[in-house]
């Protein structure tokens, strides 16, 4: 219950309009809550190659996402850029 409770906050937090739920910025705020939390998992399970599939398969997502960000909305890429503390 408390990871919805934590994407319906995400999802507020970075949306552009009223019912936005899939705009790039909401996309790139959730992938990278799932990035961080894959990361935890990672650390102490080295070995569990599936799941590090699946993070680096987010994070390809996510920088093609960010890309596309760049491309078409500098100001609101810089902005999430910033809200999240990503490295670029």
């Amino acid at each position: 219950m408390s990871e919805y409770v934590d994407k319906q906050n995400i999802i507020e937090e970075n949306r552009v309009h009223e019912k936005d739920t899939g705009s790039s910025e909401v996309q790139i705020a959730l992938l990278s809550k799932r990035i961080a939390h894959l990361t935890e998992h990672l650390k102490t399970h080295r070995k569990d190659f599936h799941s590090r599939r699946g993070l680096l398969m987010m994070a390809a997502k996510r920088r093609k996402l960010l890309d596309y960000l760049k491309r078409k909305n500098l100001e609101s890429y810089q902005a999430i850029v910033k809200k999240l503390n990503l490295r670029r």
